[in-house]
């Protein structure tokens, strides 16, 4: 990923939120038929392994399951926040013009080797941290146990369990660090005055105001 100094995010904390608060990711692999994307939720644990582990599962009729092998190297790509920038939003651009549209974003690219999980157990833990992942924001949470036995094992068995070994994570935040004061502070009232609030925030967090 090409990665201008002031874009890069180098604090695992940030990795870690952005893969929490988007948790829908593309896993890229490399089959005999060429490159894949799947688009999956997955589950970050960042305590387990040297750098970490994500959890994910997949239909069992999916044949990416089948098309990697133990220990592949696979990357996973993670999209936070994003949007379109038009340089009429720069004060500066109405006094010289010397400003193009551009596009800012919060990405996180995950590499690590993946291994399949075929077996009741571990196919059962994985849609339940998931699971439990997803509703923790619900008021009465749903859970496996809600769903009557037969019909969850019915459910199960038409998926398998992956998980990937973190080895290395990559993070950039083009959210206009780049930009004077003026032009960035016009940007993200612009951007609060249209209602994109998320990626505002983001840009407020990635450079602080200035005193």
């Amino acid at each position: 990923m090409y990665q201008p100094a002031q874009f890069a995010e180098h604090r695992p904390e940030e990795w870690h939120r952005l893969i929490r608060e988007h948790p829908l990711g593309m896993l890229v692999t490399a089959t005999a038929a060429g490159l894949e994307a799947e688009h999956l939720p997955f589950v970050l644990e960042a305590e387990r392994g040297p750098t970490g582990t994500l959890l994910a599962h997949v239909a069992r009729a999916n044949p990416v399951w089948r098309a990697v092998g133990e220990g592949d190297a696979v990357m996973v790509v993670f999209r936070g926040v994003q949007g379109y920038i038009s340089p009429s939003w720069y004060p500066s651009k109405h006094e010289h013009h010397r400003h193009v549209p551009t596009w800012n974003y919060e990405v996180v690219h995950v590499h690590g080797r993946i291994r399949v999980l075929d077996d009741t157990n571990a196919v059962r833990g994985t849609v339940a941290k998931l699971t439990r992942q997803s509703e923790a924001g619900e008021p009465v949470p749903w859970k496996m146990g809600d769903a009557p036995a037969d019909y969850l094992a019915s459910e199960l068995a038409h998926i398998v369990a992956i998980e990937i070994a973190i080895e290395r994570i990559e993070g950039k935040r083009k959210l206009s660090q780049n930009r004077d004061e003026r032009d960035f502070r016009n940007v993200v009232e612009t951007l609060e005055q249209r209602g994109e609030l998320a990626l505002a925030e983001a840009m407020r967090g990635a450079r602080p105001a200035r005193s």
